[in-house]
Formats: structure tokens, sequence, C-alpha cells
């Protein structure tokens, strides 16, 4: 579904990221690990057009993306949740949901789906009359996620979704994020629970320095005592 190769990205004179290649197969669950600076946020923040100063090639569906602009990418079914979750203050917790089809083709579709994120997502149910910014750290990225949800991609980009997060929501999202491989989203994760990222995960990447050092299955990689060591401990 996607595929990476020789990917360059600066930001002003630093090379951050150096010829990575890799590929997300449809259906999967990918997990790019690494320690911090490692490059993992600038990929995903180039996959989907955030970043001017880049080269290579990201073949998303047949189609190279780096030619086109964050919105185009978005139309084409990529989507992205950063880890500042960008809630908007002042609006509610569906307004901001509602934000999610403002540029999409489904806007017509709007209630429909603002019901079906609604089952998928029970707590964000019960408040969808709050002011999005007055949630918990955990269900503000509940709300992010369920954003870029809105207009149904075929794969989405999740940089530290578990990040200063209660335990007890962490598991609700990893939960989330394997029904969400159930209902066919692919998912490109960047996660500090490097553990819990790879028992959910197909594949994974091990960066260091902007470049693939290491790769291979998830459950290998999760049972491999240096990786433990060297990654998991982070």
């Amino acid at each position: 579904m996607l595929k990476v190769e020789q990917l360059n990205a600066w930001y002003d004179h630093s090379h951050v990221i150096q010829g990575l290649s890799f590929e997300v197969k449809r259906g999967e669950i990918v997990t790019l690990m690494g320690r911090n600076g490692a490059g993992k946020t600038t990929t995903l923040r180039t996959v989907m057009g955030l970043l001017s100063k880049c080269k290579g090639r990201a073949i998303f569906d047949g189609e190279d993306l780096l030619a086109l602009p964050p919105h185009a990418r978005y139309h084409r079914g990529l989507a992205y949740v950063p880890e500042e979750r960008r809630i908007v203050a002042g609006l509610t917790v569906l307004e901001n949901l509602q934000l999610g089809l403002l540029a999409s083709a489904r806007r017509g579709e709007m209630s429909a789906m603002v019901d079906e994120i609604a089952q998928t997502f029970p707590r964000l149910k019960e408040r969808l009359q709050q002011d999005g910014t007055s949630l918990s750290g955990g269900e503000q990225q509940m709300l992010a996620i369920a954003r870029a949800m809105m207009a149904r991609p075929r794969m989405i980009l999740l940089d530290e979704p578990s990040e200063g997060i209660m335990p007890l929501l962490v598991d609700e999202m990893f939960d989330l994020f394997l029904r969400m491989k159930q209902q066919g989203t692919t998912i490109l994760l960047v996660e500090q629970n490097v553990e819990r990222a790879l028992s959910i995960s197909d594949r994974a990447y091990i960066l260091e320095q902007g470049q693939i050092v290491h790769q291979g299955n998830a459950a290998e990689l999760l049972a491999d005592a240096e990786i433990q060591e060297k990654y998991c401990a982070v």
C-alpha cells in the first residue's frame, strides 16, 4: 500500500532522513522504532507532505505522493495524527469531529459518520457537547484519532499516541488500533511504548540517525533480548 524508496529529508541544512526505504502492506500495522531524534516523526511528516525539503519516492496505491500537497494526500485516503493532537479550543467534541470532514468529499455523510465514530469511541459519545480541550489527555488523543477517522482513511499515520496517557486509556487505545486493523485500516505507528506497539504490530523497522538499521517480524523483535535491552527500555 505504501512503499517508500530512498527517502531523504532535511530541516534547513540538517539531513535528518537519509535514504530510507520501507514498505507497509495493506491491512498491516507497522511500527517505526528508534531512540529520540532517530527520524521517526520526520518520516511521518515527510510522507504526509509537511516537510518541503525532501527527495525520493513515497508510493501510495501506485501513485508517488511527494509531488502532491498534504490535502491531496488526505483526499487519496492518507490521514495523520500528530503527537500534539491539535484539538481546537472553543469547539465541542462534536464540532472537532466535524472538522475531519470539512475538506472531504464525504461531507454529506456527516451525521452518519458521527454516529459511527460515537459507537467506536464510547467515551467521546458521552461527551459530544463538551469543549474538546476540557477532555483528559487520553480522551483528547482519542478525539484526534476519531477526527482523522471521520473521512474513512485507508491508511493512518499515528505519532506517539500513548504519550502522557494513563495506563487504562493506553489499553483502550491499543485495543482500538486492533479493531481499526480488523475494519480494514492500515496503520503506520510511531510509539514510545515499544513493547506494546510490537505486541499489536505485524512488522517493525528500527531507525538510527535517519537510516534503517534493522527490520523484521514484530513478534521476533519483541522476543529478541538485544532489541529489548536497547529499545524497549528507552
